[in-house]
């Protein structure tokens, strides 16, 4: 079975979609994750953004893996270096690159084979498996994701302030709307749900009543 979340950053869609993953005993795929690993290794590589052909090159010929909560690139774990304000301005060239796309989309159709996955990201059901069992997309207003990245960057040590934040978010979001492959938007057979009012827990909770439980 297949269960994809999408919906914009700072919905918490991607603690939900871990947490859902455990309850449900199914793998974890952390969609996002991918493009900030090939922004990593173009910036480790002193990579032209502009050069598309040498950034789908690049998502190409690295290797990236998951082993728990650790992302890997080429047996490195990159899993802090990903998540700097560095890596999170460079990804939009990697998940606005059409080459990219299509090489990651392929990736994350081999890692969830014919296993149980629960996937998160901008894309999952609509694009990469537009016949996933369930379709899930999350989000809540601008201003608690907002607040809920700022509290994400502080616990990593970067002190942003949330009016910057929510700038960049709102940057963010028209990119992704914008997009002309893999655009940010729920499938027309997706479950919305709107956390700024609940934690993570009540949401879970509710996926799993929709998907009808956790297994004995």
């Amino acid at each position: 079975m297949i269960i994809t979340i999408d919906g914009p950053a700072g919905a918490g869609k991607s603690t939900v979609a871990r947490q859902l993953a455990n309850r449900l005993g199914f793998a974890f795929l952390d969609t996002g994750a991918m493009y900030r690993a090939v922004a990593w290794a173009c910036l480790q590589r002193d990579v032209d953004f502009s050069d598309v052909d040498a950034v789908a090159d690049v998502a190409r010929t690295i290797v990236i893996q998951f082993d728990g909560d650790e992302v890997l690139v080429d047996g490195q774990n990159v899993s802090g270096e990903i998540r700097t304000n560095d890596v999170t301005a460079a990804s939009q060239y990697t998940a606005g690159n059409l080459e990219v796309r299509e090489i990651l989309v392929e990736q994350q159709r081999r890692i969830a084979g014919d296993s149980d996955v629960v996937t998160e990201g901008r894309d999952q059901g609509t694009v990469v498996f537009p016949a996933a069992e369930f379709k899930f997309f999350i989000t809540a207003s601008p201003e608690s994701r907002a607040r809920r990245r700022q509290e994400e960057f502080a616990a990593r040590g970067q002190n942003i302030p949330l009016e910057q934040v929510l700038a960049d978010q709102t940057d963010r979001d028209n990119r992704d709307a914008a997009r002309k492959v893999g655009a940010m938007k729920p499938a027309a057979d997706a479950v919305e749900v709107d956390t700024s009012q609940i934690d993570a827990d009540a949401v879970v909770q509710r996926l799993l009543e929709i998907i009808g439980g956790t297994p004995d």
